[in-house]
């Protein structure tokens, strides 16, 4: 995956373009927080690589976690509209929302949903997501085995957000694999044809809820204002993408991530287990250790960083699997510890921070103190060797577990 000479803008210094293993779009048997982020962060603040989204398109990554920071402030010389690329792969230019725009539009937008995504709104929810999540470790607690990602990471939390739009379980398996051609494949006659298919179905959706309307996400989002006006259905079709991209993906990451963290450090599994209160702060420290999410922003006007200039047009990588391992920032970085109490970009920073973040930390304390609770001391099946995905969304692909 070396940057082509092809993928360079004449702009950019030619000793500044790198390879970058972290959005290779392949699958490692090397833990990547252990293997590539450290070598990336013994290199320049700054570089750029040929493949920082699918396609694949070129752009600079940036490693430290304050210039992350300040890119994330600076919507004056850095914007997100398009930045997916999803809209413009079928020739349109409907936006993902909030994801995808600026401000000023932005915060009327944020406005009329932050209420729905409240730390109270998800709190109601924890007797519904405890019980999904006793429900999955009830069906193999007693075989002495489970392959993680299959059994537990993703039907958890994915049936979770079915249940919130209110969407049939037994489309699970169609809508993981467009959200896999989504956000992994390079081919972008495929991922066109399925976003496509993803708009009908959401369309049809919001159809639906518009006759028959319920206690849904979809059905609450139709009631929303802006601008002292009902949304259209452009704008409702732009916000069940983004939550059907969010939803099906981060939080099944961030779980394979957190539990390959303790089936290979025994001590820390033992000590949640002995001090289930203690999950709440250690997941803290999990997410700043083990972020799984880059996203990307657009240079508006030139911007100059560590002694070179970004200019209009050129992609942005914002990594968090690169500030969370910030050695300018974390004493320690490549340490985990679970009393840490760290500040993180894991999910965001400023007016883009993750609307949905309350309900993906309930889950992920909750899937821990529910398996912990029920499972004795899990390490890896002995000889398994653990695949991790490297790209915009890492993640382990399998996680066979033994007790």
């Amino acid at each position: 995956m070396a940057t082509t000479a092809q993928a360079i803008p004449a702009h950019i210094p030619s000793e500044r373009v790198r390879e970058c293993r972290l959005f290779d779009r392949e699958i490692t048997y090397d833990n990547p927080y252990d293997a590539v982020i450290p070598q990336i962060h013994a290199g320049p603040d700054i570089f750029y690589a040929r493949n920082v989204l699918q396609g694949p398109v070129p752009g600079w990554v940036i490693r430290r976690a304050a210039d992350i920071r300040a890119i994330y402030n600076d919507t004056e010389n850095f914007y997100k509209q398009g930045n997916t690329q999803l809209a413009s792969l079928i020739g349109e230019d409907w936006d993902i929302i909030p994801t995808e725009l600026d401000p000023p539009r932005h915060s009327g937008f944020r406005t009329a949903l932050n209420p729905g995504f409240s730390p109270a709104k998800m709190a109601a929810l924890d007797g519904r997501v405890r019980e999904r999540a006793r429900h999955y470790v009830d069906r193999f607690k007693d075989k002495g085995r489970c392959e993680f990602v299959k059994d537990f990471a993703i039907p958890f939390p994915v049936t979770i957000f079915l249940d919130l739009l209110d969407f049939p379980l037994a489309e699970i398996d169609q809508f993981l694999e467009w959200e896999n051609i989504l956000l992994r494949s390079n081919d972008n006659g495929s991922r066109a044809i399925t976003v496509r298919a993803v708009k009908t179905y959401l369309l049809k959706a919001i159809a639906d809820r518009k006759k028959n309307p319920g206690d849904d996400l979809i059905s609450k989002t139709l009631q929303l204002e802006v601008d002292g006006r009902r949304w259209t259905d452009e704008e409702v079709f732009g916000h069940c993408m983004n939550l059907y991209l969010g939803g099906l993906d981060t939080v099944t990451a961030n779980l394979g991530l957190h539990f390959h963290h303790l089936a290979t450090h025994a001590e820390d599994q033992e000590m949640l287990r002995a001090q289930p209160s203690k999950v709440v702060v250690a997941i803290e420290e999990l997410l700043r250790a083990y972020p799984a999410v880059t996203t990307l922003r657009i240079c508006r006007n030139p911007y100059t960083l560590d002694g070179v200039t970004i200019m209009p047009g050129d992609y942005v990588a914002m990594s968090t699997p690169l500030a969370g391992r910030d050695p300018d920032l974390y004493d320690q970085p490549n340490e985990v510890r679970l009393d840490r109490k760290p500040s993180h970009l894991t999910l965001g920073f400023g007016i883009h921070r993750c609307l949905g973040q309350h309900l993906a930390r309930r889950e992920l304390q909750i899937a821990m103190q529910e398996f912990l609770a029920a499972i004795p001391s899990f390490s890896i099946e002995p000889g398994f060797r653990v695949p991790f995905f490297l790209g915009n969304v890492i993640h382990v692909e399998q996680l066979r577990l033994v007790w």
